[in-house]
């Protein structure tokens, strides 16, 4: 019995939005940044707003922004870019600046607009961290040394030194209105028609990265904490040692990581990088000649000191973001409260092609923007559709002989899905057997982990009968009971052991049975005699 379907509603939806998001980040993504668009990146946040705010018109569910970041940001590791965390952190960032706003002043405008406002506003601030992780201190000092000259040559007698920061926070403020608002509009537009329109033609489905190569790199968790401690250990030395130690420390582990990590190579083969190095370093070494009175030699090695540092940085974020995929630590996940995330990147992953396939061409984007992101948005339900039926029944039916082990074996999946942390509810029969012949059943309770009496073999006075078995009240109370807080809790997977002819006549748990069938999360397990299961699948009109 594989519950390899075990996945929640809002999983799956926040797999399709992810999907939905990354494919924008890469189509798009491309096309803006090959065309050195400025202001690429906000143009990227932008549509990712518009994405969710639109479609949280349609799924309502809470929690589904943060969801779809964490999936979009994992994607990124397909990236034919080396990992850095950059990106990645700044996709979840915004999903979940997006997810506070919404939850502090709810579904309205007025929260949508703020959320929209906060993530655009996080690029600023993440890009100023990044400059003061990568380059230290240092790279404040050279900016404000540099506005406070530039001050004195205009001849300005009021403080400059955050008036850039301000205008471009302002910008980012305006760009944010305005996606928030795209958002909301296409949003209204949607829930007016309600249609999931049919695919472009050359949609299709397609598992594309089944067997991929992507898990074949010999990951190493001793790898993943040496390289943590490198990059400490490194940083330390930039401002603790001479600048011989620091210089060939970090030359030895630069080469270390790129025979290792080739894909870290791909940073320093950038022209921009060893650009900005000499940009950089003449600046540094100029700026602190004025404020300090250096000579020239020591202001350019703190340029230099500087500039490995980020050169530091930059490759230990990429060493980092590739050790992090280790499949050990995915398992990790798989079981702890975030099982069902590996799950949703799957799908996800499934869902990448299909929605690359469905991206408008550019020339579509340009004649028609909000139209064309209005045609994207309303495919997610039809893509939706298509994940649900790609999963495995959410209806198991386990069947056997009588005696066959059915109970057995669902007790013990039970027993492997609780130390997954897997809530699972409802009720286990354990026979009762004397003498090689079965006298009863009991009735065990998978969540409280009780036992009671269910039914017993003979004539019990004031006990209704089914077959050769008197049934005891306080037995099927238990079991009613047990299935009724299971169904209420919304369980992830609920187990009704043992349905035979006493719930086809419409006694035992037959009054429940209907619910746990119709509800719309979780999964239900059952046993059920071989001769019986025809009966039962008729009875409760099960399909899946």
């Amino acid at each position: 019995m594989k519950l390899s379907g075990n996945i929640s509603e809002k999983w799956i939806k926040a797999s399709v939005l992810g999907a939905l998001w990354a494919s924008s980040e890469i189509v798009l993504g491309s096309f803006i940044h090959n065309l050195r668009i400025p202001l690429g990146s906000n143009l990227l946040t932008g549509i990712a707003i518009i994405l969710m705010i639109s479609t949280s018109y349609i799924w309502r569910e809470r929690g589904l922004f943060w969801r779809a970041g964490v999936i979009c940001a994992l994607m990124k590791t397909i990236s034919p870019s080396a990992v850095i965390f950059g990106p990645m952190v700044a996709i979840f960032s915004q999903s979940v600046m997006l997810e506070l706003s919404v939850r502090l002043l709810g579904r309205t405008v007025g929260g949508f607009i703020a959320g929209a406002i906060l993530a655009m506003s996080w690029n600023l601030f993440q890009k100023i961290a990044n400059y003061i992780i990568f380059y230290g201190f240092n790279i404040v000092e050279v900016y404000s040394e540099l506005l406070r000259m530039a001050q004195k040559q205009l001849g300005l007698d009021f403080e400059i030194v955050w008036l850039p920061v301000v205008f471009l926070l302002l910008l980012y403020w305006i760009m944010g209105i305005i996606f928030g608002i795209v958002g909301i509009r296409t949003g209204r537009s949607l829930m007016k028609e309600r249609v999931a329109l049919s695919p472009p033609e050359h949609y299709k489905q397609t598992n594309l990265f089944e067997g991929n190569n992507l898990h074949q790199f010999p990951y190493s968790i001793a790898w993943l904490f040496a390289s943590f401690f490198a990059m400490i250990t490194l940083l330390l030395l930039f401002d603790r040692s001479e600048w011989y130690v620091w210089m060939s420390a970090v030359t030895i582990t630069a080469l270390t990581w790129i025979i290792r990590y080739r894909r870290a190579m791909r940073q320093l083969r950038r022209p921009r990088f060893w650009v900005s190095f000499v940009i950089i370093t003449m600046i540094t070494a100029w700026v602190f000649n004025r404020m300090q009175s250096l000579d020239i030699i020591n202001g350019i090695m703190i340029g230099v000191r500087m500039n490995f540092r980020a050169a530091t940085m930059i490759l230990g974020f990429t060493v980092l973001g590739t050790e992090l995929y280790n499949p050990i630590i995915r398992d990790y996940f798989l079981r702890s409260s975030f099982r069902q995330l590996p799950m949703a990147l799957e799908l996800s992953f499934k869902s990448l092609p299909v929605m690359i396939a469905a991206m408008p061409e550019v020339r579509e984007i340009r004649k028609a923007p909000v139209t064309v992101i209005r045609r994207v948005v309303s495919l997610i339900e039809h893509r939706l559709k298509e994940v649900k039926a790609e999963l495995p029944g959410r209806v198991t039916i386990l069947t056997g002989p009588v005696g066959s082990g059915k109970s057995s074996r669902t007790e013990e999946e039970v027993r492997i899905l609780k130390k997954q942390g897997v809530e699972v509810g409802g009720i286990i029969t354990r026979r009762i057997v004397e003498n090689e012949r079965t006298v009863g059943y009991d009735i065990f309770d998978i969540v409280e982990e009780k036992i009671t009496p269910f039914l017993r073999e003979g004539d019990i006075p004031g006990c209704e009968r089914v077959g050769r078995y008197s049934i005891l009240p306080e037995g099927l109370k238990a079991g009613r009971e047990a299935l009724k807080r299971a169904y209420e809790r919304g369980d992830e997977v609920i187990v009704v052991d043992e349905i035979g002819r006493l719930e086809l006549s419409g006694g035992g748990w037959a009054e429940i049975i209907p619910k746990l069938i119709a509800q719309d999360k979780g999964r239900l397990i059952i046993t059920v005699r071989d001769t019986l299961r025809e009966e039962v699948v008729k009875k409760w009109s099960i399909t899946e």
